[in-house]
């Protein structure tokens, strides 16, 4: 396993070189800082029978390559619901902020309902091609990146995200869920919005390393746009990713 992508000092993550955006080298990764928000909401509001349901994050200031703060305050403790928002700082300010939903488990109801069907593709069983620019995580590309065709990848995270931790499940897929941005916004012509958010449903946790991602539409006008995605493990789907963008004219990695 590479180098984590932040450590762990004085309260503060501090990030490595390679946590910068693809957008940008100057600039935080904003999939990284949903990843450190989930992070923080789960060590600090998590307990047994409470899973986290919906996970909202707001990526409203682009920030330098900084050390980040993360301060957490839970909204509301019911019996079947919890509500836990995360604040995410630098020394330059606010740069993001999130909220999340757990929900208590119980019996699943009976009957029939017009459930999201599985999809039809198989974990990989090779490495990943090299094809163009290189995300910071291991991703197959299962169709074709050059048409308005509906994309759908599987993905890997290959570094920790903090120091020496173990991913949890949940951090996994907020860490995935930022990538609904560029799956669902491509075109002929490439990534040309970026997020400024995404909004994380779960009905339940992925199992094992592999997340897949479906994009399951796209609408923009005047330079907003929306895109939503379907999430998977290699079970079957488990939630769902909603984004909204903001068009923008600088090709992804060209920095």
């Amino acid at each position: 396993m590479s180098q984590a992508f932040f450590e762990l000092k004085g309260g503060e993550f501090l990030p490595a070189p390679h946590a910068h955006s693809p957008w940008s080298p100057d600039m935080l990764h904003g999939r990284l800082l949903g990843g450190l928000a989930a992070r923080c909401l789960e060590r600090e509001h998590r307990s047994d029978g409470l899973r986290f349901a919906r996970l909202t994050v707001d990526l409203f200031k682009n920030s330098p390559m900084l050390p980040v703060r993360v301060e957490t305050v839970r909204v509301r403790d019911g019996h079947r619901i919890r509500v836990a928002d995360a604040t995410l700082s630098t020394g330059q300010g606010v740069i993001g902020r999130a909220s999340a939903v757990l929900l208590r488990e119980g019996e699943q109801p009976g009957g029939e309902r017009n459930d999201t069907p599985a999809w039809d593709e198989r974990p990989p069983q090779h490495p990943p091609a090299e094809l163009g620019w290189r995300p910071p995580f291991d991703l197959w590309r299962l169709t074709a990146w050059d048409t308005a065709e509906p994309r759908r990848v599987w993905m890997r995270e290959n570094r920790p995200l903090v120091g020496e931790e173990e991913l949890s499940p949940f951090a996994r897929a907020a860490l995935a869920a930022d990538f609904a941005s560029p799956l669902s916004g491509s075109g002929t012509l490439g990534v040309q919005f970026i997020n400024a958010d995404f909004t994380l449903t779960l009905a339940r946790e992925p199992v094992g390393e592999l997340i897949g991602m479906q994009a399951a539409g796209h609408l923009s006008a005047d330079g907003i746009g929306t895109g939503d995605c379907v999430l998977h493990d290699a079970d079957g789907p488990i939630g769902y990713c909603v984004v909204t963008a903001v068009a923008n004219p600088v090709p992804l990695g060209a920095g």
